[in-house]
Formats: C-alpha cells, sequence, structure tokens
C-alpha cells in the first residue's frame, strides 16, 4: 500500500550536473567547484567545522547552514545571504562581510577581529562573548541585535551587561 511516502536513494539525485546532498553534508571540494560553476544556493547544510580560509563566496545563500567552529579567516562573503546560520565559535578573523545579511545569525563566541561589517545586517544577531576587535563597522545594521554581553568591540572595550543594542 502506498501512503504517500517516497523514498529515495541520495546517491543518484543530481541536480544541474551537481551534486545535490540529501543528508545536508557537503564536503569543501564540492562547495568550491559548485560555486564555481555558478552555484549561489547553499541553504541549509552541515558545514561545522570546516576550513573555508581565504575563500571567495560572494552573493552565498547559506540560510539557515551550520558553520559552527568553521575556520572562515580571510573569506570574501561580500553581499552573502548568512540569515538563520549558525556560526557560534566560528573564525571569521580578517573576512569580507561587506553588506552581508547576517539577520538572526548565532555569532556567540566568534571571531570578527579585523572583519568588515560595513552595511552589513546585524538584525536579531546573537553577539554574546564574539570579538570584533578592530573590526570595522561603518553603516552596520546592530537595530535589535541579541544580547551582546561579553562582545569585545571594535575599540577593545568589552560590554559587561546584558542589555540590548540601543
Amino acid at each position: 500500500m502506498n501512503d504517500g511516502v517516497v523514498q529515495m536513494d541520495s546517491s543518484k539525485i543530481v541536480s544541474s550536473g551537481m551534486d545535490s546532498k540529501i543528508d545536508g553534508r557537503m564536503n569543501v571540494e564540492q562547495l568550491k567547484k559548485d560555486y564555481d560553476r555558478g552555484r549561489r544556493d547553499f541553504c541549509c547544510l552541515d558545514l561545522g567545522g570546516t576550513n573555508l580560509s581565504g575563500f571567495t563566496l560572494d552573493e552565498v545563500d547559506f540560510t539557515g547552514t551550520n558553520l559552527s567552529d568553521a575556520d572562515l579567516s580571510r573569506v570574501s562573503l561580500f553581499g552573502a545571504n548568512l540569515s538563520h546560520v549558525d556560526l557560534s565559535g566560528a573564525n571569521l578573523r580578517g573576512a569580507n562581510l561587506e553588506r552581508t545579511n547576517l539577520e538572526g545569525a548565532c555569532l556567540h563566541r566568534s571571531r570578527l577581529d579585523l572583519a568588515n561589517l560595513c552595511h552589513a545586517n546585524l538584525t536579531g544577531t546573537d553577539l554574546k562573548t564574539a570579538t570584533l576587535k578592530g573590526a570595522q563597522i561603518f553603516a552596520a545594521n546592530l537595530e535589535d541585535a541579541a544580547d551582546l554581553w561579553g562582545a569585545v568591540l571594535p575599540d577593545g572595550t568589552t560590554v559587561t551587561t546584558h542589555a540590548r543594542s540601543a
């Protein structure tokens, strides 16, 4: 009896000549190859702990992706969509996040030292204990950013209250 459930063999799924991953995992080499072929939609993947240091991934869509504890140092994510992404513990030192949408992202414990966050949307982000020492935040939208307690700001000062940003 068919109750409407369809089972698929993920090893046979191919989309536009690019491998799709049903379980949300993708290796770094495949991500880079797909990006170089023009793919920009990498939503809801599990890339936790991966090393993407120095990659150029401008205008990529990582909505809902797990990038916790990933090495994203010196990565270029200009104009990328990182809304609702888990970047907790990620290394974003020296990353280009200009005009990036980080709305609702978790940046708890992340290292954003020397990152370019100019014109970035940080609405509703969790920046608790994140470090932003030397980061460029000109015209970044921090409206309604989540608790900044313990965050190290670009000038080196540490937020010591649980107040939301104003």
